[in-house]
Order: C-alpha cells, then structure tokens, then sequence
C-alpha cells in the first residue's frame, strides 16, 4: 500500500468521524496526518515503524493504523465507520459543495440519506431553513447532484427530454434528405430513459463520419445498427433501414419485447404480411386500433385494440384544469399564496389546492394549528378577489401518515380542509406489514380524501417501502379516496403499471405536481405522460374535474366525515 492509499484511508476516515461528531482533536489528527502522508518523500512502508512515529504528524496512535493499514490492507476503525453510515451519506462525500459538517446536518437533522432525496429537498427548497445552507449554496448543490447523476448513464425522462429533441432538430437538419424518428423507451414515455434510439434512413458510413466530427464514440456498429456515446454520457442507438420498411422498422424498435411477442401470438409476424414505409398503415392491415406508442408495454393492450373501433382518447395536458398539491411559503414553498393563483390564473387552470405540510413536518416548516388558522384567513381573503364561478383557492394540506397510521391533527382542525392529501414523510425504512398498517388506517380514515405518493420512490434514489397495490387500491375503492400520480418527474408515483387497476375499479387518479415553486405546476405534463401509459383518460383523472366538478366532489368528500366545522 502506498502513501496516497494511506492517506487516502485517514482523509476518509477523519471525514466520516466528523460527520458521526467524534471528538474534533481526534478527526483534525487523522486528517493532519493525511495531509504530511501525502506529501511525504519517501513510503511509508520502507520505513522501520519508530522512524514513520517520529515524523511529524504522524506519532505513535497514527503509527499505529499505518501499520495495520500496511500489514492487512485495512482498518479496523475505519471498517466500522463505515458500517454505521449509510451508503448514501457515504456518496455525499463526492459531491462538490457538501462537506462533512454540511453532511452531518443532512444526515442527522433533515433526516436525508440518499443523493436521490437531497435532490429532492433541494427541489423542495428546504435546504435554505438551515444554518449554512443560503440559495447559493442549495442551488450548488443541486447542479452538482443533478451533474453527478448524469456520469451514471440513465436518465429521468424530464432530464433528457431536452437534449433528445435537440438532437433530433440537429439530425434533421445535417442530413435534410434522409428521415430521423424517435423510437425505444423515449417514445414509449417511459420514466426512466436508458439509451435514446433513432430509425433513419441515413447510411451507416455516413452518421458515422457526421458523429465522428463532433467527438462521439462507436461502441458497436454493424450493416444496419450503429451504437454512440459524446461527452453527455447518453447512450445513442441508430437502427439504419430503407424508406420502403421504415414503419416496420420504427414499429418493431418502438414496443418493449412483451409487447412484440404478444402481437406475433395474438396477430401475427408483422415482418411478414406488412412491409410498409407508414407504420399506421401496419395496424390496418392487421385489422385492428392503432396503438399509441406509450401504449406498447404488454399484449393486453392488444386485446382490447382488437375488440374496439377506437381506443379511447387519452388524457392530454391541457386537459389539468387545476393545480392539485401545491405548496406556498408557509411551509416549504418559494412563493407566496398570491403568486401561486396568480400564476394558476396565467396559466389557464380554475382552481388551487393549496396543501402545505403539516405540523409534524417540522423539517418543511410544517404548520401548527394557529397558522393553520392564519392560512384559511389569508385563504377567504383573497377568495374574495374573484368572482363565483371564476377561480378558487381550496384549503387543503398535506398531513403526514404518522407511524401508527393517524393524520396529522385532531378531527376538528381536519374537518376545517377541503381536502386533506395524506403522505408518508418519515420512518420510509419499513417492512410490507408496517407500510400496509400506516396506509390502510390513513386510507380508512374518513378525512382522508386523496392518497399522497403512494411507496415514497424517488427514481434513480430510493426504490420506496414495499407495499400491496391491489390491497391498497381495493381499500381506497371502499374508502372513497382517490391515488395521487405525484407528476414530479422523479417521483412519478403511483407507478403507472397501477394506474388501469385502479381505473378498473373506479377509483380516481389524480395528477398533481407536488408544486414548490410556480415553475412546478409545468410538471403536469409529466404525470400526464406517464398516466397516457395507463390509458388515462380525463374523466379518470381529478384534476381534470373543472372548478365546478370539483366542488361537487369536495361536496360529496366531506359527507363521509363524521364531524364537519361548516
């Protein structure tokens, strides 16, 4: 082992220490002796032991560990550190902006452990409430995050959304007389993006000397399928056919393999009996519905475009006529409840649903009860504004799940809401039994009208805690509540694999953006993609109900409560 190794095992070491609050004598000496390790002379281990105790900075303990790091290849203490931190507090430790002292507040007092959920808080603007952490700093550390996730090589949706679509305009533009159409997991919607894919009828030799200019390289090529990657770290998959079977080729390389083999058992090889330039032109001669490309997941899909003339019309994001969650500078939102329906107003929706955190949200400034009284003040106030009919700030607020499965406040405080959204925040490390205990008594609860980020994913961060989807959609059929699709595009939550469950029972979907700041409400159009997967259509979904479809429901919410503040 040589010095760098060594000090790289007492900088690690004496970082870890300090985020676990050690002694601060004892993290300054390993990392003092770190930095006279690396920067000495000669190694360390062609030293007799009382020569490496007399250098300075080092000195007996330190000499100590240098002889067990020379003599095992590792650290006892070090081992055991480790052992205690979780990995993604661990993974801080890379990002640019964050040191140990910064990290321990992340750790210990915003109750953060992934990379994934720092994001997130960042997004959230919760940072800021915190000693040492300005906007600057918040916004630092979002980008190098954000930087971070994109070496790994897969994508949120949102996250490569943009470059995809540039790089289409680009195609299209270097190369005018040949055809570019986007296909794979992009064209499907899928949250999570892997590789970006082409079909084109551009010659190999020629995309490849067109890439070769702008410093891309070839991972795999052959006579109809070349394989790129640039510096963005983005995966590129072109698939190279003439024009005479480009809809084959686009429709082939659009479906997931479930979906392709679905279609030969159940109609047949396409390759075979429509070789055709127009895909639209396939699903004719197959004598069924065309099929969107979000749709092409699983053969059932199939089934019903077999028995319908038309599939039915999938929701679209003009459809959204309110902003259903939604969070203000009351807890841990960046704009005031004036700007937030201002900008609902703007953008064409009737309705807000302003839900801020509750009070036991005490890392997102949740709110006790007197500003709970304070808001809905605030609240008709400004109502006031605006004629009947027009626009309408609902009282809403997101009450967390606490862990025996209660809301947040008593049923006086919970009876003065329009609607209360219920989420868990806290104790995510969960088995199934407990998950399903604290959802179920918050589903049968009769003030809960909309389930909140039903597992608590962050996608590429943290997988969520593992529940029961049919039982949970079952029970909110029975309950009357209708399953939040958080449209945050990195929370995307429920998975859209529920959602025609949830359908099939009647139960609805509501696509809300989980909004921190008025640029959220744009995230709509994300749950509206993901729902279109699910065969979401408008009348499925809440916040499509227009203002006075949703005080009809509201309406309805509050006769199942048992006590009501009217």
């Amino acid at each position: 082992m040589d010095n760098y190794q060594i000090a790289d095992t007492f900088s690690l070491l004496s970082k870890l220490m300090d985020i676990h609050g050690e002694n601060s004598f004892k993290v300054k000496s390993y990392a003092a002796a770190a930095f006279a390790i690396e920067k000495l002379p000669m190694q360390l281990s062609e030293l007799a032991p009382e020569k490496r105790a007399a250098i300075k900075g080092i000195g007996d303990t330190i000499n100590k560990r240098v002889t067990e790091l020379l003599n095992t290849g590792q650290l006892t203490q070090l081992t055991e550190i480790i052992a205690q931190t979780p990995p993604g507090v661990l993974e801080m430790l890379s990002i640019k902006g964050i040191g140990p002292k910064k990290i321990a507040i992340i750790w210990k007092e915003l109750a953060i452990e992934t990379l994934g959920e720092l994001l997130y808080a960042c997004y959230e603007n919760r940072l800021t409430r915190y000693k040492g952490f300005g906007e600057k700093t918040q916004k630092n550390i979002q980008e190098s995050i954000e930087f971070y996730f994109g070496t790994l090589g897969s994508y949120l949706y949102q996250q490569i959304e943009t470059f995809a679509h540039a790089l289409q305009s680009v195609l299209s533009k270097a190369f005018p007389l040949q055809t570019f159409a986007i296909t794979g997991q992009f064209r499907r919607q899928l949250p999570v993006i892997e590789q970006l894919e082409w079909v084109t009828t551009t010659p190999v030799n020629d995309l490849l000397s067109f890439f070769a200019t702008h410093q891309y390289q070839v991972i795999s090529q052959t006579n109809n399928f070349t394989a790129l990657k640039g510096t963005e770290n983005v995966t590129l998959h072109f698939y190279h056919c003439t024009p005479a079977i480009f809809g084959n080729q686009l429709f082939e390389t659009t479906g997931s393999p479930a979906f392709l083999t679905a279609w030969k058992q159940l109609i047949g090889d396409y390759q075979l009996y429509a070789n055709t330039g127009i895909e639209s032109n396939l699903f004719k001669t197959a004598g069924i519905s065309f099929i969107p490309p979000q749709q092409r997941e699983d053969g059932d899909i199939i089934m019903e475009a077999k028995k319908q003339i038309a599939l039915p019309t999938l929701i679209v994001p003009k459809d959204i006529k309110g902003v259903i969650h939604s969070h203000s500078n009351w807890s841990d939102g960046s704009n005031t409840i004036e700007t937030m329906a201002e900008s609902a107003i703007a953008q064409g929706y009737q309705y807000l649903v302003l839900s801020d955190h509750s009070k036991s949200a005490f890392y997102a400034q949740g709110l006790p009860v007197e500003k709970i009284l304070a808001q809905h003040d605030a609240i008709n106030h400004l109502n006031q504004q605006w004629p009947n009919g027009t626009f309408k700030i609902f009282k809403s607020i997101e009450s967390d799940i606490l862990s025996d499965g209660q809301l947040d406040y008593d049923e006086a405080i919970l009876a003065t809401f329009d609607l209360v959204i219920a989420s868990i925040h806290s104790n995510l490390k969960m088995n199934q039994e407990k998950a399903m205990q604290r959802l179920l008594t918050a589903i049968e609860n009769p003030y809960t009208s909309i389930l909140g980020h039903l597992t608590g994913r962050l996608l590429l961060s943290r997988a969520g805690y593992p529940v029961d989807h049919q039982k949970i959609i079952d029970a909110c059929a029975a309950n009357q509540v209708v399953i939040e699709l958080n449209a945050h595009p990195r929370r995307l939550d429920i998975d859209w694999q529920w959602i025609k469950k949830a359908i099939d029972k009647e139960v609805l979907i509501s696509i809300n953006p989980d909004a921190h700041s008025i640029e959220g409400y744009q995230d709509c159009k994300y749950g509206v993609l993901v729902a279109q997967k699910a065969g979401v259509t408008s009348e499925n979904n809440l916040s499509s109900f227009d203002l006075h479809q949703m005080e009809a429901f509201i309406s309805l919410q509050q006769k199942k409560r048992p006590y009501n503040s009217q």
